[in-house]
């Protein structure tokens, strides 16, 4: 509730049209982004839902704070991830300021710096937390390729 002047008739205005569900939540965000076209998406908090809900795309998510020397180290690493998967339709690779952007599904618990999830399209109330493995290309490589719904196989001949 973020009214202009506060008294009970706006207060009461306020308990009616949340009881009949009219509300739309308040959520932290930055501005949209204009030009999103990079390896890797950058998502906030108004586009959270658009993005990384959809049902049409497996997702990784990582969510980072700006100070956090953990997630500078993976920044161009996660960048080169993003250009390996760039071509395929069906895969977004993305980030979020969680501390400047709200995330509006509590599936996704950001407890600390950098966490990754990856979205499958399928399942997107079921992420699965990147956990264990070296932030490297190697091991983001291999845990997209193992949860990813629909990849283009490009099988390299020995």
């Amino acid at each position: 509730m973020e009214p202009e002047e506060f008294d009970s008739d706006v207060l009461r205005q306020f308990v009616l049209a949340f009881k009949k569900g009219k509300l739309k939540p308040i959520v932290k965000s930055q501005p949209v982004p204009k030009n999103n076209k990079g390896p890797v998406k950058v998502v906030v908090g108004k586009t959270f839902d658009t993005i990384v809900m959809d049902p049409k795309n497996d997702v990784l998510i990582e969510f980072y704070a700006p100070w956090c020397g953990h997630c500078k180290k993976l920044e161009p690493v996660y960048t080169e991830l993003g250009k390996k998967y760039k071509n395929e339709k069906n895969l977004v690779i993305a980030k979020m300021d969680a501390t400047a952007n709200d995330v509006t599904s509590d599936r996704y618990k950001v407890e600390g710096f950098p966490t990754i999830y990856f979205a499958p399209r399928d399942k997107k109330n079921n992420p699965i937390k990147f956990e264990g493995g070296d932030r490297d290309l190697e091991h983001l490589s291999k845990f997209v390729e193992e949860h990813a719904t629909k990849l283009s196989r490009t099988k390299e001949e020995l």
